[in-house]
């Protein structure tokens, strides 16, 4: 089975090869084709793969190519973790936002709204491709902001492309283990985009055992999520927010931390990973050994600024551990295998939330056999919650209209109409800002 992985000199990469070392399972992956634009990049990660690969045995065969038509055609499975414009392009996203006191985070607010209006026409081009040169290719797609990309490429192959995050992933493990509960175990009732979703319930052997968490505040306040939200708030909202919406509930805050920072998350990924592409291209570097550690220090520094804003503390180190790659595997074996399974992934809605379409994508627990990815049907949201979720929603419909359009009114229409831009004039700062400094932009007239 062929596995084509397009941003394969992405830093990540060696999460999901890492993955695939451990499937022994008949009907496995013994393919990789990595594609990326930067060749350098490129021969960085494929040292590292190959020497996982070397301690693994029996590894799938890893080859490179900076053709995307070569790297698409023939694939079983296409994975999409590219990144448009770079880590500059995203420390540049942060900037422009942070200077006009507004949100610059990569998928939350005007850095992501940035980054949807560059990455999906490229996003769209890759479907259309994919459509092409290998029809029956499902496409898993992490590419940020991961719902709203993920709804261009279905505009162009259906059921076919299926987003996945490791954020509810994460949120589900913690909350299970601080109840004393096995994750493999527990049905998580979770629902709403992608970073904009809440965990209403956790039912262990059909009983819901997350009304114990929520009435226990030692045991609220033991977790991440407790400790970045703080207990009261929590059992206020009688849910668990994933842990983006702390950009939502207490957004002063976190700008405020954003704009005092040594750095911004951009800007430190950029710096942290140009030293590792370097310090790998030496001829005498154990290319594992260095990304290993650069990975730990990156996992280490996640959301750093929103934890110490809260008060919240270093991450445990069970947080350390990443998951969007098991998500990966697990979705791709269930589909080629027919091992029917459930996971929280981003798909079309259907029937599944009453307040929205159809065709909009959301994030909630789907069913997953040979015939794809099905949503479970699942309680209305609180209206709190519905109307974030609508409006979020509109403002992702606005960034496909102006990507499809080239319309620079319509892309200043979404910045106006995010929750987290608090004025027309700042919209029309930042498209200014955002089409200075990112030549992707220069489409919108």
């Amino acid at each position: 089975m062929k596995l084509t992985i397009l941003g394969g000199g992405g830093f990540r990469v060696p999460l999901v090869y890492g993955a695939l070392l451990g499937d022994r399972g008949e009907g496995r992956v013994t393919q990789v084709v990595l594609h990326d634009l930067d060749a350098a990049r490129l021969s960085a990660v494929t040292r590292v793969l190959a020497e996982q690969g070397a301690r693994a045995g029996d590894a799938p065969e890893v080859t490179a190519t900076t053709d995307l038509d070569e790297a698409l055609r023939g694939a079983d499975f296409v994975f999409s973790a590219i990144r448009v414009g770079g880590l500059t392009g995203r420390a540049n996203d942060e900037r422009v936002a942070l200077a006009e006191g507004v949100l610059g985070q990569e998928t939350v607010g005007a850095g992501g709204i940035a980054y949807g209006l560059r990455t999906v026409p490229v996003a769209v081009d890759i479907a259309r491709r994919a459509a092409r040169l290998a029809p029956d290719a499902w496409v898993i797609n992490f590419t940020n902001p991961a719902g709203l990309v993920t709804e261009a490429m279905s505009r162009h192959l259906g059921d076919r492309v299926i987003g996945i995050c490791d954020s509810p992933v994460g949120l589900g493990r913690r909350i299970a283990r601080v109840l004393g509960a096995d994750p493999q175990q527990a049905w998580i009732d979770y629902v709403g985009l992608n970073h904009l979703g809440w965990v209403r319930g956790l039912r262990v052997a059909g009983r819901d055992v997350l009304p114990r968490l929520l009435g226990d505040p030692d045991l609220l306040g033991s977790f991440e999520e407790g400790k970045l939200f703080g207990v009261t708030w929590l059992q206020s909202l009688g849910a668990i927010p994933n842990e983006y919406l702390h950009y939502y509930y207490f957004n002063r805050e976190a700008v405020r931390a954003y704009q005092q920072a040594d750095k911004t998350r951009g800007a430190f990924l950029r710096d942290q990973q140009a030293h590792f592409y370097e310090e790998v291209r030496r001829p005498d570097a154990h290319a594992l050994t260095v990304w290993d550690r650069t990975r730990a220090e990156r996992e280490a520094t996640y959301m750093a600024e929103n934890r110490e804003s809260a008060g919240a503390g270093e991450r445990d180190a069970d947080d350390l551990s990443g998951g969007y790659e098991k998500v990966a595997l697990a979705l791709m074996r269930a589909i080629a295998r027919d091992e029917r399974t459930t996971l929280i992934l981003n798909v079309r809605n259907r029937t599944t939330l009453s307040a929205l379409d159809g065709e909009a994508v959301i994030e909630v627990p789907c069913l997953v056999d040979a015939g794809g990815a099905h949503p479970v049907a699942v309680d209305p949201l609180p209206g709190h919650a519905t109307g974030l979720v609508c409006a979020v929603k509109a403002v992702e419909r606005e960034v496909l209209a102006a990507a499809e359009s080239g319309s620079r009114t319509t892309a200043v229409k979404a910045f106006a109409l995010h929750p987290l831009v608090d004025s027309v004039n700042v919209a029309r700062r930042l498209v200014e800002g955002y089409t200075e400094v990112h030549p992707g932009l220069s489409y919108l007239r």
